[in-house]
């Protein structure tokens, strides 16, 4: 049997060694590095994949955020909410651009933002939503957006681990998450399911003047050469991420059925299992498993981690500290926020390897190691 990996990236490489191989001299060839050909190809497909009419290329899913923030012109003590049960990228460009973060609930179920909480949190001084489509399920979009109507205010989708993902709306319509909100933003981290080489991320927009913006942020504020109308920063993808990535975007929805296929293997091994409750998809979407994430109960969750490292099966616990709860937000103020639902999950979260590259004999060993556990 293969190691098992909680991501295979060199397996999955080799499946596509021919043709990455290829694009990548072909970029060393033209020695076009920065802003070549590639990256504008890469724009454009992925416009064209996920439905939207802009895509701005950039150095990574941080950055991508950060842009965001920043071409909305949202100013110092302006108030974004965000759950706080999410990676800290989420969060930390709002502290960083000096705005303040507000942490709310997420559902039990999806893991992603609470529409009841989100609405309970806002105030005049909300100027944007972030919501994030955790583990490759999508946050409840229609719910979002008629919210954020409302009461006037952004949204930027944090969709760094569900690109790909089909967002259903009540009216049978469908779009994928990322070109729901006014701006949406990914990371092409090679972990991802659209994953790079190396760093990466792209900003998507159906707006022309908030794409403008966005160049021009990204570009240190450079409307054209030497003319630098506002405050940027310099981020870009490179042409060689870019090839590599146009590459990969083909397969995307075939790594998607391949994630989902595993996902399929994990849910039918721990059916009926009282201490383990699989993940929940809910109707509006088609749930591409960046993460594989249960919740155990009645089950020592770091029993089970040492337990399956010691028979080299790799698992991870994603977030074991919320937002809320980092030392770094501490000038919020927002420690004292009652959480339960957060909390909750945090105690109890664990995540299995999923990715394209797991084969039969792989998920039944880990599915048996993990049985043999929780039900000791």
């Amino acid at each position: 049997m293969r190691p098992i990996q909680m991501v295979d990236t060199k397996t999955q490489y080799q499946k596509i060694k021919t043709e990455v191989d290829k694009a990548v001299l072909e970029v060393m060839e033209s020695s076009a590095f920065i802003n070549g050909k590639p990256v504008q190809d890469f724009a454009a497909s992925l416009s064209s994949y996920l439905g939207v009419r802009h895509t701005i290329p950039c150095a990574n899913g941080t950055d991508a955020l950060q842009i965001a923030m920043m071409a909305l012109g949202l100013q110092p003590g302006d108030e974004v909410i965000t759950p706080s049960f999410t990676y800290i990228a989420t969060t930390e460009v709002i502290a960083l651009l000096r705005l303040t973060p507000v942490f709310v609930e997420v559902d039990a179920k999806t893991f992603c933002i609470d529409p009841t909480a989100l609405e309970k949190a806002i105030t005049p001084k909300t100027k944007a939503i972030v919501p994030v489509h955790l583990y490759g399920h999508a946050a409840p979009m229609e719910e979002i957006m008629a919210i954020a109507k409302k009461y006037n205010l952004y949204v930027i989708e944090d969709n760094a681990q569900a690109i790909g993902c089909d967002y259903t709306f009540s009216d049978g319509t469908t779009k994928k998450t990322g070109s729901i909100g006014h701006i949406g933003a990914t990371s092409f981290y090679p972990s991802k399911n659209l994953g790079a080489f190396g760093d990466g991320g792209a900003i998507f927009t159906n707006d022309d003047e908030l794409a403008a913006k966005m160049k021009m942020v990204a570009n240190h504020g450079q409307s054209r050469q030497y003319y630098h109308d506002v405050v940027g920063c310099n981020s870009r993808l490179d042409s060689i991420q870019a090839a590599i990535l146009n590459i990969k975007l083909q397969h995307l929805d075939e790594y998607a059925a391949v994630r989902r296929k595993a996902a399929g293997f994990y849910d039918k091994a721990f059916a009926g299992n009282p201490k383990i409750t699989t993940p929940y998809r809910a109707a509006y979407s088609n749930h591409v498993f960046h993460q594989y994430t249960v919740l155990l109960e009645g089950a020592d969750r770091n029993g089970l981690k040492e337990y399956l490292a010691e028979r080299k099966i790799p698992a991870m616990i994603y977030y074991p500290v919320p937002g809320h709860k980092q030392k770094m937000f501490e000038q919020f103020n927002v420690a004292s926020n009652e959480m339960p639902v957060t909390d909750w999950l945090t105690e109890r979260v664990i995540s299995f390897p999923i990715h394209t590259e797991l084969d039969e004999e792989q998920l039944n060993f880990i599915c048996s190691a993990i049985l043999e556990f929780v039900n000791q």
